[in-house]
C-alpha cells in the first residue's frame, strides 16, 4: 500500500473495555483531521452479508434496461430505485458519470410521521420482482440496512470521543435518520485519450459519514492535502472506507475534513460498489459542536437543519441548485 493512502484501522476495541479503545479513538481522530478518509476492518458486518448484497446487486444491474427503468428514481417521489448511467455529472466536463445505481433505503410506511412531513430520504423502497429471487433480494437489502445502521451508531460514537465530547452526545441526532443504501455498477471504461472519462467524477459527500463496501476491481482515489496527490484506496477484503461529509465538516466547524475522491475504472472489467450514507435525524438542527468554535470568531456557518441541509446539496449535484456543493465548504485541487 502506498503510504499516502488512508489508514486502515482495526474496529474490534471498540467492543473492548481496555487501553486499545482510547488508541482506536486517537487513530480515527488524526485521520479525521488528515484525510476525512479510513478503512474500517473487524467490524461487525459478516462478510456472508456482504458477499450476498454484492451478488444480488450484481445481478439487478444484468437485468434488461428496460426492466430495470421500471423502477426508475424520478417515479414515486421518493428518491427510491433504479438511477440510469450518467444520471450525474460531478466534474461537468464529459457527458456525465459512468454508473448506475440503485436507492434503498429505511422501508417505511406511507403514514410514517417524517413520510407524512416529506422529509428528505424518507419513504418506502422499491424492490425488484424479476430477480431469481424477489424475496431473498429484500431481505438482504432490509438485513443489510439495519446493520450498516448499528454500525454507523457505533461510528458515530467514537467520533463524539474524538472531539471529547461524551459518547451519546449524537443520540437525537442518529434517532430516525436519513440513511440511503445505494447499489452501484461501473461499466468498464473503453479506452478514451481525453483522459476525462469517470466512473464519479471528483466530489464531496453531503451528509455525516459514509460508509463504503467496495469489490476487488479497484478504482476509487482520494485527493491527499499534504502530498497534492490522487491517492488509491486499495481495495481490503471485507473492509469499509469511511469517509466524513460536508454535513460533518460543518459541523465541527472545518476541525475535521470532507475530501474530495473520485472512481477512475481503468481495470478493464465491471466495478461493483456499496456506499450507505448516514445522515441524521432530517428535523436535527445542526450547529457548531461545543470545543469546535474558532478562537475569538465562534460558528463559521449558522445553524441548518439536516432535511434543509440535504435538500440544497441534493439539487446542487443534480443541476437544480446554485451549485455550491463542494466549492462553500473547501477549495478544491485544480487537477480535478
Amino acid at each position: 500500500m502506498n503510504p499516502n493512502e488512508p489508514p486502515i484501522i482495526d474496529f474490534a476495541p471498540f467492543y473492548a473495555n481496555d487501553s486499545t479503545k482510547e488508541d482506536l479513538i486517537r487513530q480515527i481522530q488524526q485521520a479525521c483531521e488528515q484525510f476525512g478518509f479510513f478503512q474500517l476492518i473487524n467490524h461487525p458486518i459478516p462478510t456472508e452479508l456482504q458477499m450476498a448484497v454484492l451478488q444480488h446487486s450484481s445481478e439487478f444491474f444484468n437485468l434488461p434496461l428496460e426492466t430495470k427503468e421500471k423502477y426508475n428514481q424520478s417515479t414515486g417521489g421518493f428518491n427510491r430505485g433504479y438511477e440510469r448511467l450518467r444520471s450525474q455529472n460531478f466534474e461537468k466536463r464529459t457527458k456525465g458519470d459512468l454508473k448506475e445505481g440503485f436507492y434503498l433505503g429505511k422501508d417505511l410506511p406511507l403514514d410514517d410521521e417524517y413520510v407524512l412531513q416529506r422529509r428528505f430520504g424518507q419513504g418506502p423502497n422499491k424492490y425488484p420482482s424479476e430477480v431469481t429471487d424477489a424475496k431473498g433480494f429484500r431481505r438482504i437489502m432490509d438485513e443489510y440496512h439495519d446493520a450498516m445502521i448499528e454500525l454507523a451508531l457505533a461510528i458515530m460514537k467514537v467520533l463524539a470521543r474524538t472531539l471529547g465530547l461524551d459518547e451519546d452526545v449524537f443520540g437525537d441526532f442518529c434517532d430516525h435518520p436519513v440513511s440511503i443504501l445505494r447499489l452501484l455498477h461501473y461499466p468498464p471504461q473503453e479506452v478514451d485519450t481525453s483522459g476525462l472519462e469517470r466512473g464519479i467524477g471528483a466530489h464531496t459527500d453531503f451528509g455525516a459519514i459514509t460508509m463504503l463496501l467496495q469489490d476487488d476491481t479497484g478504482g476509487l482515489q482520494v485527493w491527499n492535502n499534504l502530498s497534492s496527490e490522487w491517492v488509491d484506496v486499495t481495495p481490503v477484503p471485507g473492509a469499509y472506507v469511511v469517509n466524513l461529509g460536508n454535513m460533518m465538516m460543518r459541523w465541527t466547524n472545518n476541525r475535521y475534513l470532507s475530501n474530495l475522491h473520485r472512481v477512475i475504472n481503468t481495470s478493464g472489467k465491471e466495478r461493483f460498489s456499496v456506499p450507505f450514507f448516514f445522515s441524521g435525524n432530517p428535523n436535527y438542527t445542526i450547529r457548531c459542536l461545543p470545543g469546535c468554535e474558532d478562537a475569538g470568531e465562534g460558528a463559521r456557518y449558522p445553524p441548518i437543519t439536516v432535511h434543509e441541509w440535504m435538500v440544497g446539496r441534493y439539487a446542487d449535484t443534480y443541476g437544480t441548485g446554485d451549485g455550491k456543493g463542494i466549492g462553500e465548504m473547501r477549495q478544491e485541487p485544480e487537477d480535478v
